[in-house]
């Protein structure tokens, strides 16, 4: 994204407040990034390129620090996983050009997940507990961009919401993502699954929609992904999540869920470019986690 001269990274602190600018058709200075306009036009542009300038390479030295730090906290909260999956891919590591699922509990806990796919070939499960959309993007090349994916499919952010992220900072989160596995793979398709209405945190049902608002927003912008509506087929008539599609806890799919987010899901999957591209990979050796 380009701003007064530089160039914007796809994750940068400044995206959402640029983004939805944008979609409401402001300018930059509209959205409150500018400093106050002075009297003169041509001193009040300089002046803002010089605020833009200066407030961008500020905002993007904090997303820098924050991201190390956040990594560092990913990988110890959650190494034990991580070196699980590690060791499996030791053993076996997954073709290159499958389809990656990453996500939260929801997709770790998806039971059969490569056979109700099977139509298409090299799916490959790679979620993680509770993680966050947050952890997922400093976990970008573990869970995803090692494997070169002909596609993506993420699904997390309801823990981001229930640990008091907002919309915005999830937004944040998915580009940071995005931008993550198009610089592994750039031409993986990314597709997001929309944070589901679990009846545990109806809570939260606002940020929950607000958040799907702006994702879906912000994929029409990005090239080569696409947006799944697992939203809207979870209320019942009354408006609320559909109780009926959990375990007793309300929160994680049964196997019902799991059979409505596959008719969801399948339409969406894109079937690889050769058959040789699926043919399995020779054990290798792969770096433990640090």
């Amino acid at each position: 994204m380009r701003l007064t001269g530089r160039w914007l990274p796809l994750a940068s602190p400044l995206l959402p407040g640029l983004l939805l600018g944008l979609l409401l058709g402001l300018s930059p200075g509209a959205s409150g990034l500018h400093a106050q306009p002075a009297a003169n036009p041509a001193a009040s542009a300089t002046n803002r390129a010089i605020a833009d300038a200066a407030a961008a390479d500020a905002a993007i030295a904090s997303a820098e620090q924050a991201t190390a730090a956040q990594a560092v906290a990913a990988h110890a909260r959650w190494r034990p996983e991580l070196d699980a999956l590690a060791a499996a891919d030791r053993e076996r590591m997954p073709p290159t050009e499958g389809v990656v699922f990453v996500g939260s509990s929801t997709i770790r806990l998806w039971p059969h997940l490569a056979q109700d796919f099977s139509q298409v070939p090299g799916v490959i499960q790679r979620g993680v507990g509770g993680s966050t959309l947050a952890e997922c993007s400093v976990l970008a090349h573990q869970l995803v961009g090692q494997y070169r994916p002909r596609q993506v499919v993420v699904y997390a952010g309801d823990n981001d919401l229930i640990e008091g992220h907002t919309p915005l900072q999830v937004l944040h989160s998915f580009a940071r993502f995005a931008n993550a596995v198009r610089a592994e793979a750039p031409d993986a398709r990314i597709t997001f699954v929309s944070v589901k209405p679990s009846p545990s945190r109806e809570k939260v049902m606002p940020q929950i929609r607000e958040t799907n608002n702006i994702v879906s927003a912000y994929l029409r912008t990005l090239t080569n992904s696409d947006y799944v509506d697992v939203f809207t087929p979870m209320l019942g008539p009354d408006g609320r999540p559909r109780a009926e599609l959990f375990r007793a806890d309300l929160l994680h799919m049964n196997a019902s869920g799991y059979a409505l987010w596959q008719s969801l899901i399948a339409s969406h999957l894109v079937p690889p470019a050769s058959a040789s591209s699926m043919l399995p990979k020779l054990p290798m050796e792969v770096a433990p986690v640090r």
